[in-house]
């Protein structure tokens, strides 16, 4: 059986990982009330979506809304 001959430094383990980082997700604000929402989606604070009301916003929270 293969066994490494050294320890894997934290250096060279860091390169060997250093793209598997998780990209930061784009944002933008709504036009409508002002807070952060995904680009191309319903806003989760105002239920608004290109200038027109999408979703009634009266106590219904969105699953996954971005709270930043």
């Amino acid at each position: 059986m293969a066994v490494p001959k050294r320890k894997t430094t934290p250096s060279r383990r860091g390169m060997r990982r250093s793209h598997e980082a998780l990209p930061r997700q784009p944002h933008a604000d709504c036009p409508n009330c002002g807070e952060l929402k995904r680009p191309h989606h319903v806003c989760p604070h105002c239920g608004f979506y290109d200038g027109r009301e999408v979703l009634s916003a009266e106590g219904k929270a969105l699953k996954g809304a971005v709270r930043v």
